[in-house]
């Protein structure tokens, strides 16, 4: 009994760790590294401090940076109602032999029948959730068909709980805003997560008992 309440108990926990993101998976990504090329300065120009005059100055390379403007709003309601109802009423005469009903002391031999059945069922449901906000996250990779793949976390630590926002997917060159912003309804397969650390977040969650009592693992 002990062996398999053990069991259970590790099976839950590293199913629990299982279910947590990855940090390095929303880490910061570095440019990419290129070969030095020894600079041959002028009087006037200087290599690496030169400004295309035809291109904003937004994400287009691995390691660039881009805010992502967090406009998530969502709401769903689903509401159903269903009556029905039947009756049935059915009537036997008594049968007649010789053109003569039968009978029992006087009372003619009859049957009848009755049935009735009602239903009636409603059922609400309604969800809604926002979420408001800037991040800056970097440029992880260029795709072939100049698609950026972006992903990024921002930390903020209050009292005695860290929060975090963590967004991942993939945005179109093209609908960078000339200020290096986008929004995040404009992220494709995005991949957002709000979420906090620490005394105050462990306080709101059940115990180790607990969650195994509620959990699949429960053979009761």
């Amino acid at each position: 009994m002990i062996l398999a309440a053990a069991t259970a108990t590790v099976l839950l926990l590293s199913g629990c760790a299982s279910r947590r993101p990855h940090m390095e998976e929303f880490g910061a990504a570095w440019p990419e590294d290129t070969a030095r090329v020894e600079q041959a300065n002028g009087a006037i120009f200087q290599a690496g401090y030169d400004v295309a005059l035809f291109e904003n100055s937004v994400a287009r390379r691995v390691g660039d940076t881009v805010t992502i403007i967090l406009q998530e709003s969502t709401a769903a309601q689903k509401s159903s109602t269903t009556s029905t109802a039947k009756d049935t009423n059915v009537s036997i005469p008594a049968p007649v032999f010789g053109g003569v009903p039968l009978a029992i002391d006087g009372h003619e031999i009859s049957a009848s029948l009755a049935n009735s059945r009602t239903f009636e069922g409603t059922g609400d449901s309604s969800l809604s959730n926002k979420l408001t906000g800037n991040i800056t996250v970097t440029v992880a990779q260029k795709l072939p068909n100049g698609n950026l793949v972006i992903r990024g976390q921002k930390w903020i630590e209050i009292n005695q709980g860290r929060e975090f926002v963590r967004i991942q997917g993939v945005i179109r060159p093209i609908d960078i805003a000339p200020d290096n912003t986008i929004a995040s309804y404009r992220v494709g397969n995005a991949t957002i997560a709000y979420g906090a650390r620490g005394a105050l977040n462990d306080a709101n969650r059940p115990g180790l008992l607990s969650r195994f009592f509620n959990s699949i693992w429960n053979p009761l």
